[in-house]
């Protein structure tokens, strides 16, 4: 039982001043809560830039057809996932092996599309390989931070 000290006699606290506390502790609780998760996340969707989307282009030391193979790397250095993202590839791609068009797949106007439109997070990087005579540059144009 909590009491109140008034005038040094003890009362009890009535039980509706103690319903009230209640509902006080839960707001502080859940204002804490939001609070922390807000500032869990320290990327917000303007803190992403095109710069944090990493290309890296590699052989891979195998032939196909004749043609060097190369491991393309698509990584994502920001906390927030990253969608709609799409590279240059003016001409298409043009490789000696087939592509997984779930990883790359040329679009009208010199871009492609990776990972099928789907989210790219931070520490899952998208691969796919391609063969060709020389390596081809893949210069990130879009990518739309989706926190």
């Amino acid at each position: 039982m909590f009491l109140i000290i008034t005038n040094q006699k003890y009362q009890p606290i009535p039980k509706q001043v103690k319903i009230d506390m209640a509902k006080v502790a839960v707001v502080l609780f859940l204002t804490a809560a939001a609070l922390v998760s807000c500032h869990a996340v320290t990327d917000r969707p303007g803190a992403c830039k095109l710069s944090d989307i990493h290309v890296s282009v590699a052989p891979t030391g195998k032939t196909v057809a004749a043609q060097p193979q190369y491991l393309v790397t698509i990584d994502n250095q920001c906390n927030c996932s990253q969608i709609s993202v799409r590279v240059g590839c003016p001409g298409g791609l043009s490789s000696a092996e087939p592509l997984d068009t779930s990883k790359i797949r040329p679009e009208q106007g010199g871009n492609c599309l990776v990972n099928d439109d789907m989210p790219i997070s931070k520490g899952s990087p998208i691969t796919f390989t391609y063969a060709s005579k020389t390596p081809q540059s893949f210069p990130v144009t879009m990518a739309v931070p989706h926190c």
